[in-house]
Order: structure tokens, then sequence, then C-alpha cells
């Protein structure tokens, strides 16, 4: 999550530390700190910035992708009070509107709609202050009602969408939205000038009188009904929808947006109020604009959780000896509401901190807020008994060992196959319901994949192996395979290879080596060889070096594989690599090459053969 300094500050009346410090504070309480990034002018305060890219762990999603959230968290750290808060009070949706009726069809997946009926808004370009303000998040600006909505986002945590009302059909002078399942084979022209095709698994605004998508619930508005300079008339959408489902719709089109990855998280739906009340005062702010009405649908509120916790529990758990009074403070800066009694605290849990749902979490929050550099450090007790070694990962890093010394190079194949005795109740494809009975099958068709491209690794021979579950005769086991090209696949139970008078020396447990590994490219490479009678004596490395100077980058291997003597000359044979990692080479291009670099040989009083 983006959040600008210039923002978050003007939710305190003193001045934030430097933003470094801001950093660090953040870092030791609550998040890490990607990076910090200057945007505009640094000359001109107006509109100089630093952006602070904090990641929000996923417990935290549902608050902390806002600067609200964050700012929440920096006034229970540096105890600074906020000056404004988006999340207080209770929004009044009192004033409703007949004209506009909304549908959850299953309120499980749209727990909370609410729509906010504006006539006679100016569409236009937003003022500086919001261009800037956006342009720090890396957003574009599109215009000010377009950016009311995601500024409000960006600010509250809650997606918003506008939708231009004179594009929707009416009935009797009034409008109907529907939260519904898409039906299979709808499409939507999304505003990003995409078409989807929708499957009946996704959610969708739907024009209730038109029987049309005009957006896809959480993720994308559809071009239908956009925000254009020809808008009058909006109606804007402040709602909650179902966190998995808006994920998997999100993977399904691959459509991630920003409203899709809060939804993820989990929102509370009561901060679709707080949304709705922001954004039509900033839309009527900058857009003018008369509101007509809201019409909020919430079919099961959200009730208000308490968790309760003990200054006994907090010190057991924390290792600490903290006191009522400073459990507390740190309640009070977090903005908890509780009651205390003999050191028992009950806590109402804030709407949005979906996070808190046992006492363990209050403990946490008390941990991080105090700071864990204040729990003291006690010393591990020691261990009663030597470790035990671990049967299977001894066996497997030992046969591991001793393969890979033979030359063999490991391979990991998929646990699923075609045929077996175990079939998957939720399998991956169609193609493969089982879960693998041998090693072999997958063996031989690694092998088959890596003997084109031996010469690129510069193999004589392609030796495979593997270590992996079977299923078979009613049980997973463990078995070590093996492949060459000269003999077949094999395979026997991992436990057949261990060598027993060694499972009980656990110093001379052997521990695999780590290898740096290259990204390979994807198109197809070109051998060529070259032979030649140099002068007794000659390093094969001198001419291997000056092989490379002549072939440039395109070759990216060079090796030795013939070298004999005869009276007084030595004969030399290289195999040479070429490849590219952005095209389909030609042989026309690599027969220049190995032209020149014959050349450069000729020219050192090389015969070439």
């Amino acid at each position: 999550m983006k959040i600008s300094r210039r923002w978050i500050q003007n939710f305190f009346d003193s001045e934030l530390q430097s933003t470094q410090e801001v950093a660090d504070a953040l870092t030791f309480h609550a998040f890490e700190i990607d990076g910090i990034e200057k945007v505009g002018d640094p000359s001109n305060a107006e509109t100089s910035d630093e952006v602070l890219d904090v990641k929000v762990t996923p417990n935290r999603g549902h608050d902390c992708l806002s600067h609200r959230g964050i700012a929440g968290e920096l006034s229970a750290i540096l105890k600074l009070p906020l000056k404004v808060d988006p999340w207080a009070g209770k929004p009044d949706f009192s004033k409703a509107t007949d004209a506009v009726s909304i549908t959850l069809e299953d309120p499980a997946l749209s727990p909370r709609y609410i729509a906010a009926y504006i006539k006679s808004v100016k569409v236009a370009p937003s003022p500086a202050w919001l261009v800037q303000a956006l342009a720090a998040m890396g957003q574009r600006s599109i215009n000010n009602v377009v950016d009311a909505t995601n500024m409000v986002m960006f600010n509250t945590g809650q997606p918003l969408h506008a939708f231009d009302a004179g594009k929707l059909e009416q009935d009797n002078g009034k409008y109907h939205i529907v939260v519904r399942k898409a039906r299979a084979g709808e499409k939507l022209l999304a505003l990003d000038n995409k078409e989807y095709e929708l499957k009946d698994s996704m959610l969708v605004i739907a024009d209730g009188v038109a029987d049309v998508p005009v957006g896809i619930a959480g993720i994308k508005g559809g071009t239908p009904a956009g925000i254009t300079e020809a808008t009058t008339d909006i109606i804007i959408e402040s709602a909650n929808f179902n966190g998995v489902l808006v994920r998997k719709t999100a993977q399904a089109l691959k459509l991630r947006t920003d409203a899709s990855s809060r939804f993820e998280q989990g929102v509370s739906p009561e901060l679709a109020g707080y949304g709705m009340r922001q954004v039509v005062d900033l839309v009527t702010s900058i857009a003018s604009g008369e509101l007509i009405g809201f019409a909020d649908v919430y079919p099961a509120p959200q009730e208000m959780k308490r968790v309760s916790v003990s200054v006994d529990k907090i010190n057991q758990i924390l290792g600490t000896k903290l006191t009522g009074a400073e459990v507390s403070d740190v309640f009070q800066r977090l903005q908890f509401a509780y009651k205390e009694e003999n050191d028992l605290f009950d806590v109402e849990v804030p709407f949005q901190r979906l996070d808190i749902v046992i006492a363990e979490d209050l403990v946490e929050e008390v941990g991080r807020i105090v700071g864990y550099d204040k729990v003291p450090a006690e010393p591990l007790p020691s261990m009663p008994k030597q470790p035990e070694v671990n049967l299977n990962f001894y066996t497997a890093e030992h046969v591991r060992k001793q393969l890979t010394d033979m030359g063999y190079s490991e391979v990991f194949t998929s646990v699923f196959a075609d045929k077996g005795e175990v079939a998957v109740l939720n399998k991956v494809d169609s193609v493969r319901p089982y879960l693998r009975a041998n090693l072999v099958d997958g063996l031989n068709d690694a092998l088959k994949k890596n003997i084109p491209n031996k010469d690129l690794r510069g193999l004589k021979e392609v030796k495979l192996f593997e270590i992996g579950s079977i299923w078979k005769g009613g049980k997973e086991e463990i078995s070590a395979g093996i492949v060459t090209e000269k003999d077949k696949a094999q395979e026997e139970p991992l436990a057949m290879h261990a060598p027993k008078e060694a499972l009980t020396q656990y110093e001379d447990l052997p521990l695999s080596t780590a290898v740096r590994y290259q990204p390979f490219s994807k198109y197809p490479y070109i051998v060529r060889d070259i032979a030649m009678w140099t002068p007794a004596g000659t390093e094969p490395d001198a001419v291997s070096k000056m092989i490379a100077d002549q072939a440039g980058d395109l070759c990216v291997k060079i090796s030795l594989f013939d070298q004999f003597q005869k009276a007084e000359k030595t004969s030399l044979a290289f195999r040479l690599i070429f490849q590219s990692f952005e095209r389909t080479l030609t042989e026309v291009e690599v027969n220049e090459i190995m032209e020149k670099v014959s050349a450069a040989l000729k020219e050192k009083g090389f015969e070439i053969r």
C-alpha cells in the first residue's frame, strides 16, 4: 500500500517526524516498509512528497489498505491524537429516496449495498490538489467524479464506483439495481475497454430494468454506464462483497484492481457507510450536484464483538510485567472502547478490526504497541536429550548426495497422473485425476524432454533421479528412482537406500549444497562444432577464450569435446551453442559468426580441420 506523507499529515495537528522515522515506527510496531520514494518537484514545497511502500500483512488488509488505517497505527505508536477521523460517528442516511431501488439476490455474497442518487453534477477536470494526491498513489486522473471515488477509497479503504444514471433504463421514472450472479454467456465491456465473458459463478451489478450487467461486483465497472463529460446525473455505489468470490472472479478474468485487492482481504460492511458519506461530500463540493437521497440495503448488520483479556494473561504470554495502567494506555491509544474491572479488560472491538476475535489477538496488540523490544529475553531451556535424526530426511539427503556425485540431476515431476490407485476428489484437470503410483512414468517423460537440451547443458548423457511420494497398495510411501539414456527407469523404496550404520551418527548428516540457477531461454539453440590443428602445448582455455571473444554474446556455451596429439601438433575440437533470450536465431547469422571465428583462428596460425 502506497502511503503519501503529505496525505497522512492531514490526519494530525502535530508535525510528523521525518519520513524515515515514520517508516521505522511502522516497521518496529506494525508493518515492514519496502521503500520510500520521492515524488513531485523537490524544489516546490507545495508539490514535493514522499511515498512509503507499506507491506500490509494479510490479517490487516481489511483496515490498513488505507491512509486512515495507517494514520490510526501511527496515532497509537507515536501517541498522536487524530485531528480528523473519517471512521468516527455514525453515517446518516436518513435522507432516503425511492428513485433508486436495490435487490440483493444473495446477501451472503453482497451483505450491504448503498446507492446515492446525485443530480446535476458537472463532470470536469479535477482540482490540482486531487490530481497531485492521486498521482502519489500512481493513479492517473480521469475526471472529478471518478477521481473522488478513488480518493475516498485510498483514504478510507472502501472501494466505490459511480454510474452514469442517464445510461441506465428507468421504470416509471425509477432506477433498479440488482446484485446477482452472472448468467452463462453474458459479456461485459469493462472500463479498460476489454470485453470479459462472464460465468454463472461471478457476481455482477446489473441494470434491473434492462436486465444487463453494468459492472463486475467488487472489481470493475462497465462502459455501458461509464462517466463521461456529458454525464449529469449519477448513482454512486458503496457496497460490500464476499472476498472469496471477488478473489476467484478476479483470478478467472485475470483482472485484479485496487478495489478487488481490498475486498479480497475482507472488508467490514460498516465501512461502506463511512465511504459513502465521504464520497458524497467530496463529489458535491468539487462537481456541484444535488443529493436526491440514499438507498441502503443492509439485511444483517454487522454485530459488535467483545473480547476479554486479563493483565495476568497478557504478562504470561509476553513474559512482561505490565500494569493495568499500561495496558489501559495501549487500548486508549488504539481507540478501543473497554470496561475494566480487577485488571480484566472487556474490549469492544472496532468494526474495522475483523482480525480481533480471541484474547490472544488483544495480547498481540498490547505487545506490538508497547514494543517487542520491551519483552525481556529469556534463554531457551536445554534439550533433555539429543535430537533424533528424521529417518526420511536423512536417507533422502544421503541418496541425493550419492546420486549427484555420480552425475545425476534431480527432477521434480507431478504427483498427479492419468492412472493410479488413488483418485483425487478435487482433481487438477480432467487429464490427470489420480495420484501417481510410481516415479517411473514421470522420470521417462522428463528424460524425453531433457535429451534435446543436453548439448546446451554440455552433457554427454542425461542422467536423472527423483525422490518423492507414491501411492500404491493402499498407502503412501517415499521412493527413489533413476533413469538414464542407456538404462531404463527404475525405483526402490527410499528405506532400502538407508546406510543403517550411519543413522545414529547425527554429526555425519550430509546437507545439500545450494546452487544458483540461471534463467533459460524459451527460444531454440543452434549447435556448431569447430576443430583445428594447433602447435603442441597450446592451452585449450586460451583457444576457448579466443573463440568466445569472436563469437560474442549469442554464444552461450563453449566446451572442449575432443583433444589428441599427433607429431608436433595438437588437435582441439570445440562445441559452440548459440541462443538468444529475445528471438529465434537463423542459420545465416550463426554461419556468419562461425566464419568470423574461423578467420580469427586462421590468423593465429591454426589449421581448421
